[in-house]
């Protein structure tokens, strides 16, 4: 399968703190913006310029998309997407200049791979810029998926890798992307339902995270802490309006949850963005968000399937 994003116009770049344990991943238009909009499941989120992905927004343009580790800490390196842009006449035009617009959001990653101090920059997501390209994207453990874990029911020592997965899904007409780092609270699972990262038990098993929950329900020490957060970018290669737009972030959200038992918890700020060229008919809504799904499913799965293990944490190599 072609992970090629030429034909959606964009380009992926990462910046890595591999001693630190964190990064970031810059989504962006190759030389042009792109619709946006998005879809929020978790309920311990950290974003930025979410607001202006709702239908009906003034501002219906989107420069690039960053995700970021270092948890709020992180939402700073937008400032260096913004300066990258700006210097490039990038942005909504306003008189003399232009206002790049840059929706981010942040992974919890303080810790459980690397240093609590070590956070994304400004200038590692101006880097992440420079580099961003639209073939050969690296995967696993850099960018935002650096400090990654999942599997976190029994707390850090149960836990396995997590990382970045990118993926394309192609139909007659149209073709989706994602880019996805996965940070879950939860267990992921192959397409078939078998967990393939997760918490471990004493033994070394996997204890199902969701089945577990359902008996005894959360620890109280790993939901205080909420360590977690599944991030994605899926892009279509077909014109679609603001609304249709949205309904594709939405439904890529069943991605999610085939995939990450459970999804959207009360200690995951799992959000979906969704990315669409400007120019164009309106395609075929029901296909492009299928093909979403589609994409990301496989993403999600790439992304804990390339992780390595460091720092004692295992990955599925290990």
């Amino acid at each position: 399968m072609t992970r090629s994003l030429t034909r959606f116009g964009l380009a992926v770049g990462h910046a890595t703190d591999s001693a630190g344990g964190t990064g970031c991943t810059v989504v962006r238009g190759v030389d042009a913006p792109f619709r946006g909009a998005c879809a929020v499941i978790g309920r311990a989120t950290g974003s930025r310029e979410l607001a202006l992905l709702e239908p009906g927004h003034l501002v219906e343009r989107v420069d690039a998309v960053l995700l970021a580790g270092g948890s709020a800490y992180g939402l700073d390196a937008a400032a260096g997407v913004m300066r990258w842009m700006e210097e490039r006449g990038r942005g909504f035009p306003v008189g003399p200049g232009v206002v790049p617009i840059v929706p981010a959001a942040v992974l919890f990653d303080l810790a459980p791979c690397g240093r609590f101090d070590a956070r994304p920059t400004p200038a590692m997501a101006y880097a992440a810029c420079e580099s961003a390209t639209v073939d050969g994207i690296a995967e696993g453990a850099v960018g935002a998926g650096a400090g990654l874990t999942v599997g976190k029911c029994l707390g850090p020592t149960g836990a396995m890798k997590g990382g970045l997965g990118v993926a394309v899904a192609e139909g007659t007409g149209c073709a989706a992307a994602a880019i996805v780092a996965v940070n879950a609270f939860g267990d992921v699972r192959d397409a078939a339902g078998r967990i393939i990262a997760g918490a471990r038990g004493p033994d070394g098993g996997f204890i199902d995270t969701a089945a577990r929950l359902a008996r005894e329900g959360m620890p109280p020490p790993f939901a205080a802490a909420a360590p977690n957060t599944t991030l994605a970018v899926v892009a279509v290669d077909v014109a679609l309006s603001r609304t249709a737009l949205q309904g594709v972030a939405r439904a890529a959200t069943a991605a999610y949850h085939r995939r990450i038992t459970p999804a959207g918890s009360r200690v995951d700020g799992d959000i979906v963005f969704a990315l669409a060229p400007m120019a164009g008919p309106d395609a075929d809504a029901g296909q492009a968000e299928m093909l979403a799904v589609e994409a990301l499913e496989s993403a999600i799965e790439r992304a804990v399937r390339l992780a390595r293990g460091r720092d004692g944490v295992p990955g599925l190599a290990d």
